[in-house]
C-alpha cells in the first residue's frame, strides 16, 4: 500500500497544510485514501471533522488517528495512506516514518531555524537504507514563501547544495488559512478561483505520480537450473555459485535482524523491549513492510 509521510521536525513547517492537500487530491483522482495523524496535535483529525460538518458534498477523505485504537488491516477501498507526522521526530522514530513510506515531502520555510533544523533531519535521514536505495524517495516543498523576495531562490540553492529535489514554493497566500478554517483545500474549490496557486502544486503532483499510480509489479522469470562445462576430464558447475547464497543472504539488509531469537525450553521468554513515538501510538500491522 503507498504511504506518503510528510516529515519535518520543526513545528509549524506547513505539515498538516501539505498533508491534507495531498489526501483531498488523491479523492479527487478516485484514489481511496486515508489521512493518518500521527501528530500528538491531532490538527488533520480536526480538520477532517470540519470537512464532515461544513461539506458533507465533498469527496470522503477518511481520517485515521494512530492514538486511538488501530485498525488492524486497510479498510475497505482504501489503497492509498498519508501520514501527518509530529515535529521532534528523531532516532528510532524517524527511521519507523521511513519504514513505512514510498515517499517523503519536506514542507521548509525560508528561515535560519528553518533551514538549519531540515538540515540536520537530512543528515539523518540521507543514511538510512531506504532513502539511501531510492526506495524511499525523499523531496523539498517551500512553504509561505513570498515570490517578491528572493525566498524562492534562497531555498532553491539550499536544496541544491545538499542533493535535494526541490519541488517549488507555495505562496504565502490567505487562501490556505481559509481553506483550513472550511476543512477544505485548493483542489475542493473551482479551480478559476485558485488557478494560481494550483499551478504552484503542479509540480509536486507530477513528483507524487508513481506513488499515486505505481506501476504493475513485473512477472518474475523461473530460475534456470544449473548449467554445466565440460572442459577436458573436468566439470565446471555453474551451481557452484549458488553456494554463495546464504552468504549473500547474510547480507541483505535486515536479513538478520528478521530472524527471531531461539530460547532453550526452560529459559524465561526474553523480555520485550519498550518502543518508541511511533511504536506506543500503535502504528497498524498493514503499513509494515514485508
Amino acid at each position: 500500500m503507498p504511504v506518503i509521510a510528510v516529515v519535518n521536525r520543526k513545528g509549524g513547517s506547513g505539515k498538516s497544510t501539505i498533508a491534507t492537500h495531498i489526501a483531498a487530491y488523491c479523492t479527487h483522482q478516485n484514489i481511496g485514501v486515508m489521512l493518518g495523524d500521527v501528530d500528538r496535535q491531532q490538527s488533520t483529525r480536526s480538520w477532517l471533522k470540519l470537512r464532515e460538518q461544513r461539506h458533507p458534498q465533498a469527496k470522503p477523505i477518511l481520517g485515521w488517528a494512530v492514538n486511538q485504537s488501530s485498525a488492524l488491516r486497510a479498510p475497505t477501498g482504501v489503497s492509498h495512506v498519508v501520514l501527518d507526522t509530529p515535529g521532534g521526530l528523531y532516532g528510532l522514530d524517524l527511521a519507523r516514518v521511513v519504514m513505512f513510506a514510498d515517499a517523503i515531502i519536506m514542507p521548509i520555510c525560508n528561515s535560519v531555524f528553518d533551514r538549519d533544523s531540515a538540515a540536520q533531519c537530512w543528515d539523518e535521514l540521507k543514511i538510512l537504507p531506504r532513502i539511501a536505495t531510492g526506495r524511499c524517495k525523499l523531496a523539498v516543498v517551500g512553504m509561505r514563501v513570498d515570490h517578491r523576495t528572493l525566498d524562492s531562490a534562497a531555498l532553491t540553492q539550499w536544496a541544491n547544495e545538499r542533493g535535494l529535489p526541490y519541488l517549488g514554493a507555495l505562496r504565502d497566500a490567505p487562501t490556505y488559512v481559509q481553506c483550513i478554517e472550511q476543512g477544505v483545500t485548493l483542489f475542493d474549490l473551482p479551480k478559476e478561483t485558485v488557478s494560481q496557486d494550483l499551478a504552484e502544486w503542479q509540480p509536486i503532483v507530477d513528483w507524487l505520480g508513481p506513488v499515486f499510480f505505481p506501476a504493475p509489479p513485473t512477472v518474475s522469470h523461473p530460475v534456470q537450473p544449473p548449467r554445466q562445462i565440460s572442459m577436458g576430464n573436468e566439470t565446471i558447475m555453474s551451481a557452484r555459485v549458488g553456494s554463495l547464497q546464504p552468504v549473500q543472504q547474510s547480507l541483505v539488509q535486515g536479513e538478520r535482524l528478521a530472524q527471531k531469537p531461539t530460547y532453550a525450553p526452560n529459559q524465561p521468554a526474553a523480555p520485550e523491549k519498550r518502543g518508541g513515538l511511533l511504536e506506543a501510538l500503535g502504528i497498524p500491522s498493514f503499513l509494515r513492510r514485508k
